[in-house]
Formats: structure tokens, sequence, C-alpha cells
């Protein structure tokens, strides 16, 4: 089987593209190590490796055994990756051990090879990919995963024993590459780094933002059944499906593909959404009768009812009835609302977290600092659509006990959305002042934080826009100057930036991912084995991140956890703030002991 002229012009034209930019390595090893990936995109990719001692030698090994798999597998390539080393150290398995347990999982950004000629080598994607580097949902930094390690290694090498033993040399490597698109169009991948093996994009733009919006959307609408229900999710590593359901998650998801619909207007997602919303509604809420009143709420597989649960039922059908007009949904909107004021003590506006379906008895009063947020702000939603002054009374009694108990320690995106909503139609200083604490004193963390951590992208929008409307209240806008404006810009920026890093998206996932295609996926770099599941991607609009962005662009990203009906909101109860990933957080032991008494 030669190869297409098609083939070899495209093969041509990326060749003269990265020859300029190789330069050889220095020391006892090839000089030239290129790695060749492409795929078909029905099938995991196929990575193939050469070296040399100038890149003729080492481009023409790659393309040979392109060639030779093309023979072999009788597959068209679409997507081509050129990659190539250019650092590489020596170390032992000893010292990568000792490096990855202060690596988050799933972000060790660097190849390794097995010997010093590279015959043995695997990049960074691949390691990840194939689970290399894992050790499980209940430790969250990198380990060696021998038997992951073995089985890949056999399939990509034919290595049939491999010798982990302490003092055993191995090579840690890093590379650049770039990414041939089927149209021919070429894209420079960055070298080391956290943004290692990402699209380089110095700004983003608002096509990149929108483009992001419209394939991770794509990707939920194509995961909504006949029925209704979400396929929950899937382990791209073993293309194999998560088989758990959530129902807050479940009322959470079609809130972002909601808010991505108001952007791209896409039918196939509103068809999607309509038969989200018809199983929420239909099988997911239930209603209990108290005589004097009706009352609806979401009820999960174990029978829990979810402060936060009844909450993102009312965005969801908030921002339904707000993009459509329509009041299909008003009554059952009232009686959740009525469901969530139940559950709040009228004396100190404090709410209960978890109750008993159908007994409605007090199960948790305390679970995670969410709740509180989500709860106020979609009673805000509903005011704002409604105007029932019962809604925003009780989010005013939920602030009283807010304020009372130095909510804004927890530097919550929930809390701060509340806040927002709550200050636009009640701008009062005290709000105001809550809502800056909620951040200001957490600007460096949220710049220099490296992973991640999608929500405080949603901290950062939602304090943008409440910033936004105090410099234009003259009562109040001098308690701007306790912010430093550039300080504030600059973590919103980077934050922003920080989403792309902790996704594996198209070209990465059909390189090194899947086993099958689909289509725009999006998996969390972050999550336990990078699951894919249709609660770890929302897309939320917001104000701009910065001048030249239009509104309703600003895409975010909600890490999800995988197991049960529980998952990462849970985890977060242990959590509860100021910062749920740092342990040496000053304020992080006195906010859980205040937030577990007072709940």
């Amino acid at each position: 089987m030669a190869l297409s002229g098609d083939l070899k012009e495209r093969l041509a034209r990326l060749r003269a593209n990265i020859e300029p930019r190789v330069a050889g390595l220095a020391g006892a090893g090839p000089a030239f190590v290129l790695f060749l990936s492409f795929t078909d995109l029905t099938r995991r990719a196929i990575t193939v490796t050469a070296t040399g001692d100038n890149f003729d030698i080492a481009w023409n090994g790659v393309t040979a055994r392109l060639w030779e798999h093309l023979v072999r597998e009788r597959i068209r390539p679409c997507w081509l990756r050129v990659d190539w080393v250019e650092q590489a150290e020596e170390i032992t398995w000893r010292i990568l051990k000792q490096r990855l347990t202060s690596t988050k999982r799933n972000y060790f950004r660097y190849g390794l090879s097995l010997d010093r000629c590279f015959a043995n080598a695997f990049l960074e994607g691949e390691l990840n990919a194939n689970a290399m580097l894992y050790g499980g949902p209940g430790i969250e930094h990198a380990v060696v995963n021998e038997a992951n390690f073995a089985r890949y290694a056999r399939l990509r090498h034919g290595l049939e024993h491999l010798d982990f033993s302490d003092d055993r040399p191995i090579i840690q490597f890093s590379a650049r590459g770039a990414f041939m698109e089927e149209s021919g169009a070429v894209h420079w991948l960055a070298g080391a780094g956290p943004d290692a093996s990402r699209r380089i994009i110095e700004r983003l733009q608002p096509a990149d933002i929108r483009g992001l919006i419209e394939r991770g959307s794509h990707y939920l609408a194509t995961q909504v059944g006949s029925d209704g229900r979400f396929t929950y999710g899937w382990h791209p590593c073993f293309d194999r499906e998560i088989r758990a359901y959530n129902a807050l998650r479940h009322a959470s998801t079609l809130y972002a593909m909601l808010e991505a619909w108001e952007v791209t207007r896409d039918p196939s997602l509103f068809d999607a959404i309509d038969r989200g919303l018809s199983h929420l509604t239909e099988h997911l809420i239930r209603t209990v009768d108290l005589g004097d009143e009706k009352l609806a709420v979401l009820v999960e597989a174990n029978g829990e009812i979810k402060l936060g649960g009844n909450a993102v039922c009312l965005l969801a059908l908030c921002k339904y009835a707000e993009l459509t007009g329509s009041t299909r949904y008003h009554s059952l909107l009232e009686q959740l609302a009525l469901a969530v004021c139940r559950m709040q003590d009228s004396s100190t506006g404090r709410f209960d977290h978890v109750l008993t379906y159908p007994s409605l008895a007090v199960k948790e009063p305390f679970r995670i600092i969410y709740y509180d947020g989500e709860a106020a702000f979609g009673l805000m939603r509903l005011y704002a659509l409604t105007r029932d002054p019962r809604w925003l009374a009780a989010v005013e009694r939920a602030f009283d006990y807010f304020l009372a108990h130095d909510h804004w320690r927890a530097h919550d995106h929930w809390l701060a959305y509340a806040t927002n909503e709550l200050t636009r139609h009640r701008p009062r200083r005290d709000y105001y002042e809550f809502g800056l604490r909620n951040f200001a004193d957490y600007l460096d963390f949220v710049r220099h934080r490296i992973t991640t951590f999608p929500t405080l992208l949603e901290l950062m929008m939602a304090a943008r826009q409440m910033l936004d409307r105090l410099a234009g209240d003259p009562a109040h806008a001098e308690l701007l100057a306790r912010i430093d404006p550039t300080a504030f810009h600059e973590a919103l920026e980077h934050r922003a930036h920080r989403i792309r890093p902790g996704l594996v998206v198209g070209a990465a996932v059909d390189i090194h991912g899947l086993a099958q295609q689909r289509d725009h996926r999006v998996l969390l770099r972050g999550q336990p084995g990078g699951d894919l599941s249709f609660g770890g991607l929302d897309v939320h609009q917001r104000s701009p991140m910065r001048p030249g962005v239009p509104r309703g662009l600003v895409r975010r990203v909600r890490s999800r956890a995988r197991h049960g009906t529980r998952g990462r909101r849970d985890t977060m109860r242990r959590q509860a703030a100021p910062n749920a990933a740092d342990p040496a957080h000053p304020r992080r032991a006195a906010w859980r002991s205040r937030a577990g008494a007072s709940g």
C-alpha cells in the first residue's frame, strides 16, 4: 500500500513547517527523536517513534513506520501530529516516584523513555491516556501504576517484562509538537510546562471561547438519550461507560446547556434540552402534598432531597422561561421554591441541607457550603422572573445568616453568584462588602493556582459583574478602592487560560485518549482517570473576561468526580472553605469547624 498523493503532500507540508524548529539534542543519546501520531477518528491513535543523527534520518524513520501501519491496519489518517524531544534527563524510577508525590494526578507533563536510545518511549499524552501514572480515585497525586504501564508497554512496544526497580535508569523528557488537521492547517503545540501539548494561544479570542462553548455543548447534547436521561460519563482511558447517576447534576447540566444555547441557538442542542427537562420534571422531581401547600422536590435514587438539587432546578427552569418566554413551568417553580423555603429556619435564615423523601425529615443540617449559595442564587433568579417578594425575603434572611457567620471566608463561587444577583435588587452596602470580601484576599491564590480549579473562574466572573455595577453606583462606588483592578484582571485572565490545560479536547483525546470516536469530546484532566462525564462540563454566560470579549462567550468547566451519587460536591463537604485543594490554607481548619457547628 503506497502513501496516497494527498497524504504525501500533507506530510511534506508538515515537515517543511517543523524542520526549521527542531534542534538536535546534546549528549550521548540520539540527536533527533521524533514521534508521529495519526488517527482516522474512529479509533485510538497510533504513535510511532524514530531517532537519528540528523532530522532527515529521523523523519524518514517515522514516515516509514507510518506506512507499515497503514498497510497492516488499512486506515486513512485524518489527523497527524508530530512531537520532537527538546530536553532529556536521565533519572531513576526512585526519583520519578518522588517527583510524582508532588504532582497532581493527570498533571505530569513529561514523557518517559525506558532506555537512552528512545526505542521504548512514551509521550506525556500516552502516559496519561493509558492511566500509567494513575493510582486510583483515593490518591490525589500521580503514581506509577505498574499494571497499566506494563499493559501499554506491551501493546506499544511489545515489551513482556518491565523492570521497575528503584535504581533502574529511565529518561524523563519534554517535547514540543505540531498538529495538522485534515484540511492541512498546522497548529503549534506548547513544550514543557503546564500547557504542554496544548495548542498555543497567547490570548483567548471570542472565536476561541465560542468554539469551546459550541463543541462542549454539542457533546452534552449527544449524551442525552431519547428518554431524556444522560449517559453519565466515560472513562476515556478504557472507553468504559460510568453507570452512576445523579439527579442534581442532571438539572445543573441542563442549566449549563441552556446558557450555551443562548449563545449558539443550535436546534439539536435545544432538542436535547427539551428531552432532558421532560425527564427532570416528569421523573426526577416529585411532589409532596402537605394539605395547605404542595411542594416539589428533586429526589436522588437514595431518597435524598438536597437543598442544592432544588436550587439548580430553579436555575434551569428559570433560564428556560427567560429564553423562551414560556410559562410552562411557573407553577412547578413555585413549588420548588416553597420547598427551599421550608428548608430554611425562618428566624435565623439558616438552611438545612439534606432531607429524606417523603417524610421531609432532616438527614443532614449541613453537607457542603455550595448548597447555601445555590439556594440563594436560585431564589434570586426566580424573583427576577416573577417579582414575588417571598423569594427576595427568603434570600435576605439567608444573607443575614451568611453575614453573621462570615460565609465570605468560603470564597465560594455560588455565594458570589447569589451576591451579584441580590445586589441588583438590593444594593446595600453590607451586601456589596460581603461580595468584595468573598474574593478580595483570594486574588493571589486565584492568580497562581496552576491547576484548572474551574470554580475560581466562576467566582471571578460573578465578582466582575458585581464590580461593574458597583462602579456605576454613586452611593457605594468608593468601595472599589479596596480592590486593585490590575491584580483583579490579571487573576481573571490567568484563570480563564488555566481552563484549557485542565481539559483534554479534540486532538489530544483522539490522538491519545479514546478507543472510539466521540464527536467534540471533552475530558477533565484533574478527574480520577480523566473521566468524561455529563456533569463535568458546564457552560455559563457571565460578564466579559476582558474588553473585547462579548458578553455570553465566557465558558467555565466545573469539575466532577465519578463515583456514586455524591461525587465531588460531597467530597467538598470535607473541604467547605476557604480552599478545597490547599490543606495548608491558614483559615481552612477554623472554617470547617465553624461551618460544621453552625450547620
